[in-house]
């Protein structure tokens, strides 16, 4: 009897000391979103674990985290916050009292951020904060500093590897960018349809029109989509875009009394420059 009392304690002790070793060697780093992900990961190499909160084919607007996953923000060394999306407007107040010994950091210190406004959502209630700065190149540059700048603060022994594949991976955001810009300088359209406002920044940059279908959770009217629908033509709008973690009852209304071509995208998705450039073939006809 004594002895398996004697065993099964030594067995949770060592469990213990082997989470404790763990979460003392901070070696994983969490973020809200896979692009995050796919952007750290550019900069730290193998120094740290990337882990995210909201997994691939969810919506950050309404997804909980598993308990694993609140294991694994505990053994995490710092949290990486991307600001306005609805996981960390639910959850962040929560994440930062259950894990006091966590650094938090804002990637998007710094961005200016962009309303919905009533041409772009036909909605005459409110505007609303877009958070999807990721889709847009320019906003990318300042998250990656910012990434870089936490980086430094929690690791400077490993600075000039983070300064090394910051300067790498600007390097491909300007080459995104400038292949953004290609696409669509051969392109003739100059607004979209899309479900839910996701690319506001990307329009914006580039000298775009969005009209969106539907803001924050909300179905349009029939005298909204017959609105959209009037813009569609007068516009000579020839793609609707639609998410695919959404309905795409609406969107193909509007799709098939225009004569659109509807298209999935991802701005969620981790291949971050692949759906970026995408997005903009698309609109260049390609």
């Amino acid at each position: 009897m004594h002895k398996s009392i004697s065993v099964s304690f030594l067995g949770i002790v060592l469990l213990c000391m082997a989470c404790s070793n763990r979460t003392e060697q901070g070696n994983r780093i969490t973020v809200t979103i896979e692009p995050q992900r796919y952007f750290a990961e550019q900069l730290v190499d193998s120094l740290f674990e990337i882990t995210t909160m909201v997994p691939l084919g969810n919506s950050p607007e309404s997804y909980d985290p598993s308990p694993r996953q609140m294991t694994q923000l505990a053994e995490s060394k710092a949290y990486f916050c991307i600001g306005h999306i609805g996981f960390e407007n639910a959850w962040l107040d929560r994440l930062k009292q259950n894990n006091p010994h966590l650094l938090f950091f804002d990637n998007s210190q710094g961005i200016h951020y962009s309303l919905h406004d009533e041409e772009e959502t036909h909605s005459h209630s409110h505007a609303a904060i877009d958070p999807h700065t990721w889709m847009s190149p320019k906003e990318v540059r300042i998250i990656v500093q910012n990434m870089f700048k936490a980086l430094v603060e929690i690791d400077p022994e490993h600075t000039p590897v983070y300064q090394a594949n910051l300067e790498k991976l600007i390097r491909e955001i300007d080459e995104t960018d400038q292949m953004v810009q290609s696409y669509l300088s051969r392109s003739s359209q100059k607004a979209f349809i899309i479900y839910h406002p996701a690319l506001t920044y990307f329009a914006r940059d580039y000298g775009l029109t969005q009209y969106a279908i539907e803001l924050d959770g909300k179905e349009p009217s029939p005298e909204q989509l017959k609105k959209l629908t009037d813009t569609a033509k007068a516009e000579n709008i020839k793609t609707v875009f639609i998410q695919q973690e959404f309905d795409r009852k609406n969107a193909e209304i509007i799709a098939r009394e225009t004569g659109c071509r509807l298209v999935v995208i991802n701005p969620l998705s981790y291949q971050w420059k692949e759906e970026v450039v995408r997005i903009a073939k698309i609109l260049s006809g390609e």
